[in-house]
């Protein structure tokens, strides 16, 4: 049992030391912490030692108990105080309730008066204590809700949609503070090494890491893409590049522990000073983080470092045009990892890379049997059939020019990453399908998380998560609160089971939690829903 710590300030050095002797404190759940005989010494000791409950006397020289109560109740406004007083003067007790007392008690105090009165703070400092517990957990639970929130709001602000006080409004009702000197964003991605995106360690590591980012109020975090996320990062002109380094730092680490298992890349842009530069700040970290297709074995891109010119495209590695040194899994890697939005910027420099081979009408040759070869297994091992990639993916002769060489590489990966964007809607609406239908058979179970049931259905947490709220528009921990939520209300209307059965029949361990889920949500006790007093919409 946790012990409540008790302070005793009173003058009378007879009754400060017959109530630390007369109660057996630890016996109702106390420990007894010291004593003062006045405010003025007592305020020093209380600071320091921070106790649960104050046991003050009214007069005292010095400093009185009211001035001693309203200047600890603003250090710890979480703790209650008895007064004890030989005065049974209304003006008193009137004060004493203006600031916040929890008892006040009329000497000769008795052994029985304060251990009732002791009993009954007791009570109360365990059911706040309660409640701040539910609080935190119920926080908890929402975290991946609010991150999806997030997601639609910096959807808008990266496109450049929003004015910057459409920006500022709709960043308030998100409760998110972007005021800031400067900003910049980092792009990363999380992937297992055999490119299966259903299981393996970059679940783990993913969760992980956005655990760690919510501790940061100047990380912003949101999602891009099933396997992309970005953070926008806040700052003075001072902290901003310690606090970019200390963003990729974290990252690395997460993924070095794991590196022989996973793929993983980071971008960092071109910061900016302003809101209304959040648009192009993006669009700039998004077009180096383009660059892993061309660099699959490098992990880290700034916007600064690839300025260099061993970055330039006419000294990438795949300019050496030795058929045996050509690298033809950076097209493969490109159909698996890439989106359509970054076929442009690929190809650009793809193509100005090789740009002295494609005049050689054999090398051009080589260069488009590569580009379909490798388009083709990409495409294979995505479970796309062989005959619809065949009918689908256009052809070229012999007799191909160098002029023609860019419009079929933009149409064949645009292609390919539609059939494999198609192929994983499809997958996905299969697996959405099957975690609905476990999830609506277990829903009351107990112990049932976003874990067990990607276990269930045998895929990462982390893309059952993103799935999840991208198809039902909900979060997990959102969709089984409304479903046990649901219920409730009906087992509260049609039937006399108590509300502890309730909680217990769909799924809630702690009676009382469920109780504040339920207020939580339905804007009502589970009592008053019963009886009827719904709130005012």
């Amino acid at each position: 049992m946790d012990l409540f710590k008790v302070f005793i300030c009173e003058d009378e050095s007879i009754v400060r030391e017959g109530l630390r002797d007369m109660i057996p404190w630890e016996k109702y759940g106390f420990e007894f912490v010291g004593d003062a005989p006045d405010g003025e010494m007592a305020l020093p000791m209380i600071r320091k030692l921070k106790p649960d409950v104050l046991i003050t006397d009214i007069t005292m020289p010095f400093m009185d108990g009211l001035s001693l109560s309203k200047t600890v109740t603003k250090e710890l406004p979480d703790i209650k105080i008895i007064v004890i007083s030989g005065y049974s003067d209304f003006e008193y007790a009137r004060k004493a309730i203006e600031i916040g007392v929890e008892q006040y008690l009329l000497k000769p105090i008795t052994k029985t008066d304060m251990i009732n009165s002791l009993e009954g703070v007791r009570k109360k400092i365990v059911e706040e204590n309660e409640q701040k517990d539910y609080v935190k957990l119920y926080e908890q639970e929402f975290k991946k809700f609010e991150r999806m929130t997030h997601r639609v709001f910096f959807e808008k602000l990266v496109e450049g949609s929003l004015s910057v006080e459409e920006i500022y409004e709709e960043a308030d009702k998100l409760h998110l503070n972007l005021s800031a000197d400067g900003y910049n964003f980092v792009i990363f991605s999380i992937r297992d090494i055999d490119q299966n995106a259903y299981s393996g360690n970059a679940s783990g590591v993913t969760e992980g890491l956005l655990n760690q980012f919510l501790q940061y109020p100047d990380y912003i975090i949101f999602r891009c893409n099933l396997f992309s996320y970005a953070v926008l990062i806040k700052g003075d002109e001072d902290s901003l590049n310690r606090m970019e380094d200390k963003c990729v730092n974290m990252i690395r680490e997460h993924c070095e522990e794991n590196s022989a298992s996973l793929d993983w890349h980071v971008a960092v842009g071109d910061q900016t000073r302003r809101l209304s530069g959040l648009s192009s700040c993006y669009q700039d970290a998004n077009r180096v983080f383009a660059y892993r297709h061309i660099f699959p074995n490098q992990h880290i891109f700034t916007s600064e470092q690839l300025k260099n010119e061993q970055y330039a495209p006419d000294k990438i590695e795949i300019n050496k045009m030795d058929a045996g040194k050509f690298d033809p899994m950076i097209i493969r890697y490109f159909v698996q990892t890439g989106t359509v939005n970054e076929i442009s910027t690929f190809v650009d420099d793809y193509l100005k890379s090789v740009e002295s081979g494609v005049n050689s009408i054999l090398f051009r040759y080589y260069l488009l049997v590569s580009i379909r070869v490798n388009v083709e297994l990409a495409l294979k091992e995505a479970g796309i059939n062989q005959e619809l990639i065949t009918d689908t993916l256009p052809s070229f002769d012999t007799n191909v020019t160098a002029e023609e060489v860019r419009p079929y590489m933009d149409e064949a990966l645009t292609l390919a990453i539609r059939m494999r964007d198609a192929e994983a809607q499809k997958r996905g609406n299969d697996i959405i399908n099957n975690a609905v239908d476990y999830i609506n058979e277990h829903y009351a179970d107990e112990d049932i998380s976003l874990d067990s049931v990607a276990e269930e259905i045998n895929i990462s947490t982390n893309y059952l998560s993103a799935l999840f709220s991208n198809k039902v528009g909900l979060s997990f921990v959102e969709y089984i609160t409304k479903k046990r939520m649901a219920k409730a209300k009906i087992l509260l209307r049609n039937t006399s089971k108590r509300s502890g059965e309730i909680a217990n029949e769909i799924g809630y361990k702690d009676p009382r939690y469920f109780s504040f889920v339920f207020k939580k949500n339905q804007g009502c006790t589970p009592s008053q829903y019963r009886n009827g007093e719904m709130p005012e919409q």
